[in-house]
């Protein structure tokens, strides 16, 4: 176990010896050091939403810091794991991190690994910011875990600004038969069943590869509008099938729009998808994205739909060390309530359940120079997307 997590594991900068170091003084009277540890899917089926959210983390501490990587004298100290996109792996790499007095974790874009991070973070009373995991349940589920992404409720509602009228409409939920499908599957009979819609389901294995079957049913079911959840290499694949098998002639398709290696795969039906979304380069325009996109270039990298995930999970880090020191309940007290200007605007950390309250967009795939490319419709304000408390 020893020479996997040694495998998987790079440091910035120095390297951390394993617990006490944070006991000496820094120059500002605060620890010399605190150790951070990233457990994020560096491999794995969601690889490439690790890296977006990796290369995001770098820009956002390099942009909090101004570029010391340090916060009031003391040096952030920065371990990345591979979670493999199992949970399994996450929790063993999680308590050696705790083992060794981690104050501080975050990342991982699976929404099972998270929720297995933040039964940590209860048990151990430790600091965990959730990367791009979507799962609503991580929303309130207790005093220690935070999140830098958005999560399926704010997805759902902006799927929901397309429509005027959802009352007596039949909505079909195509998704994964995993945490995150299930999540927008709740979300949807949450946010748009409780607009009077009646919601059913096409739930697909995980696993599977071939997509005509879940393709039949969901024209079996003679929808009036489908929410399509989906992430993952299978992603292209599943929208050929949908293609293929006539979907988009059948019903109105609502779905997230996925990071760039996607755009090409809607083919000729992109222009009868509407599309809601988290994120594209540009979006936003705001001075603070256009610092994470020059930082994420300049490393010879691309911005992509999870990269201000973690340039966000940056920030929280910066200003979590900054408040609270090496004290982990002054460090959730430092987060509860924290609004900043993110690289999608203005950002608040609800203090009630600490969901991520952020603008959305509304986009489409336009054809340029012989590819689709991303262009905004318009900015859901983040007061109209937010979740519904938890208290």
């Amino acid at each position: 176990m020893a020479a996997a997590l040694a495998t998987g594991l790079a440091v910035t900068s120095c390297a951390p010896s394993p617990g006490g170091e944070g006991d000496a003084a820094g120059a500002a009277g605060g620890p010399e050091s605190i150790n951070v540890g990233i457990v994020y899917s560096k491999t794995g089926p969601l690889a490439a939403y690790g890296e977006a959210y990796y290369e995001g983390l770098q820009a956002g501490i390099d942009y909090a810091t101004e570029g010391s990587g340090e916060v009031n004298g003391t040096k952030l100290n920065l371990t990345y794991h591979d979670d493999g996109g199992d949970p399994d792996k996450a929790v063993t790499v999680a308590k050696d991190l705790i083992g060794q007095d981690y104050k501080i974790l975050a990342g991982t874009v699976v929404s099972g690994i998270a929720l297995k991070l933040a039964e940590q973070a209860e048990q151990n009373k430790v600091l965990y910011i959730s990367g791009p995991a979507a799962t609503d349940a991580i929303q309130g589920i207790n005093d220690y875990t935070f999140r830098s992404g958005r999560q399926s409720l704010q997805d759902v509602a902006t799927a929901g600004t397309f429509v005027d009228d959802l009352k007596g409409k039949k909505v079909l939920v195509f998704a994964q038969d995993n945490a995150f499908g299930q999540g927008n599957l709740a979300a949807v009979e949450a946010v748009l069943g409780g607009q009077g819609a009646t919601v059913e389901k096409v739930l697909v294995p995980e696993d599977a590869t071939e997509f005509t079957p879940f393709a039949r049913q969901l024209i079996d079911a003679k929808p009036d509008l489908v929410f399509a959840a989906w992430a993952g290499a299978t992603s292209g694949s599943m929208w050929e099938a949908l293609s293929q098998q006539g979907a988009f002639d059948a019903a109105p398709i609502v779905t997230g729009l996925g990071d760039a290696a996607t755009f090409g795969a809607y083919g000729a039906a992109s222009d009868k998808i509407r599309f809601l979304n988290h994120y594209f380069p540009g979006a936003a325009g705001n001075d603070v994205e256009k610092e994470m996109v020059s930082s994420v270039e300049a490393a010879g990298a691309k911005p992509d739909l999870f990269t201000p995930d973690g340039f966000v999970a940056g920030q929280m880090i910066v200003r979590a060390v900054e408040q609270g020191g090496n004290d982990v309940d002054a460090m959730v007290t430092a987060l509860e309530g924290f609004t900043f200007e993110g690289p999608k605007g203005e950002t608040t950390v609800r203090a009630s359940d600490h969901a991520l309250v952020q603008d959305m967009y509304q986009a489409k795939l336009v054809e340029k120079d012989g590819a689709w490319v991303p262009e905004l419709i318009k900015v859901v304000p983040a007061g109209e997307v937010a979740p519904p408390e938890k208290k």
